[in-house]
C-alpha cells in the first residue's frame, strides 16, 4: 500500500488524520521498532503472514508479484514518508501472494499486527485511523486499475514521474515498465521519445543519472 504523504515523522501522519493523546502516542512511541535495511532486502515472500506495518522514514521500496511464467509484476511504489503494507496478508492474517521488497537503502519503523489490536480495544483513534486507511488502500486499487485501463502509456508514465520525479534513480527501467502495465522495451521507446522532445524544447532531464 503506498499513501499520499510526504517525508515527515510516522506520529505526524497519524496525527494528521485524528489528534492523538498523549498515551496513545507514548504508546505507539514505545513499541515503533526501527529497523535499517539494506538494498535488495526482501521483508516478505509469498506464503509469509504478514505481520507488520512499514512507515518509510528513508529509502524506496516496492510490492510485486510472480505470475505463472516466473515474470515480475510491480504493484505499489513506496518512498520516505509513506507507509508499506500488504494490506490483505495482514488484515485478514492469511498467507501473503505478494513479495515487498527494498530497492534503495531504507530505514524502517514498524508496528505489529497485534500492537494495532491492543490500540483497537484501548484508544478510539485506532478505529477511525485504521478504517480511513483502509479505505484509502482500497480506493488507491480501484484508480491503479482504471489508471492501467483508461490512461495512455505516457500517460501513466507522467502521472508516476509527478509522483516520483526521480523514480529512474532508485529503481530499474524493468520495474518501472512492469508497473506501468507495459514491456521493457516500450517503455524506453516511449521515454526516448519524451527525453527527445523535452530537448528540443528546452526542458532539464530531472531523471538524468549523475
Amino acid at each position: 500500500m503506498e499513501t499520499s504523504y510526504q517525508s515527515q515523522d510516522f506520529l505526524q501522519v497519524l496525527s494528521r488524520i485524528s489528534p492523538l493523546p498523549a498515551n496513545f502516542q507514548e504508546r505507539i512511541m514505545a513499541q515503533l521498532l526501527t529497523e535499517h535495511h539494506p538494498a535488495k532486502d526482501l521483508l516478505q515472500q509469498p506464503g509469509d503472514i504478514s505481520r507488520q506495518i512499514y512507515f518509510i522514514k528513508s529509502g524506496f521500496l516496492r510490492a510485486y508479484h510472480l505470475d505463472h511464467h516466473g515474470k515480475q509484476h510491480t504493484i505499489w511504489f513506496a518512498g520516505s514518508g509513506e507507509l508499506m503494507i500488504s494490506a490483505r496478508s495482514f488484515f485478514t492474517q492469511r498467507p501473503s501472494e505478494e513479495y515487498i521488497e527494498t530497492l534503495q537503502q531504507s530505514i524502517l519503523q514498524s508496528l505489529t499486527w497485534n500492537q494495532l489490536q491492543s490500540y483497537y480495544a484501548d484508544f478510539p483513534q485506532a478505529n477511525l485511523i485504521s478504517r480511513i486507511f483502509t479505505e484509502r488502500y482500497y480506493i488507491q486499487a480501484e484508480e491503479r486499475a482504471l489508471f492501467l485501463r483508461t490512461q495512455s502509456p505516457l500517460q501513466r508514465y507522467q502521472l508516476l514521474l509527478s509522483r516520483y520525479p526521480c523514480i529512474e534513480q532508485m529503481t530499474t527501467t524493468v520495474n518501472i515498465a512492469s508497473y506501468l502495465g507495459m514491456e521493457r522495451e516500450t517503455f524506453s521507446r516511449m521515454r526516448s521519445q519524451l527525453l527527445r522532445y523535452k530537448s528540443s524544447i528546452g526542458l532539464p532531464n530531472l531523471n538524468k543519472k549523475k
